[in-house]
């Protein structure tokens, strides 16, 4: 590898389901956890919205979606689409 080119790090990805794709190439997507209350131990759902960079498109609402983590693209975006997982 050459002094110009980078090496490109471990990324963070996340599954989760489209809520919105009224933004020009910009998705909104929902990402759901399940993890156990700090003290009572029962187990309960986080939530937590991404915006996603969709270059083409190709996602809609009601997706199930792979999400990367990537460089700031907006004021917002620091995600990017990466598969449409089901439609």
């Amino acid at each position: 590898m050459s002094d110009t080119q980078k090496e490109q790090g471990l990324r963070k990805q996340r599954v989760g389901n489209v809520i919105s794709t009224r933004m020009d190439k910009t998705i909104v997507v929902e990402f759901i956890v399940r993890v156990p209350h700090p003290k009572f131990k029962k187990i309960i759902k986080r939530s937590k919205k991404f915006y996603a960079h969709d270059e083409k498109g190709e996602a809609a609402v009601g997706d199930r979606v792979r999400i990367e983590e990537t460089r700031p693209t907006s004021k917002l975006k620091r995600w990017r689409l990466t598969e449409v997982l089901s439609h």
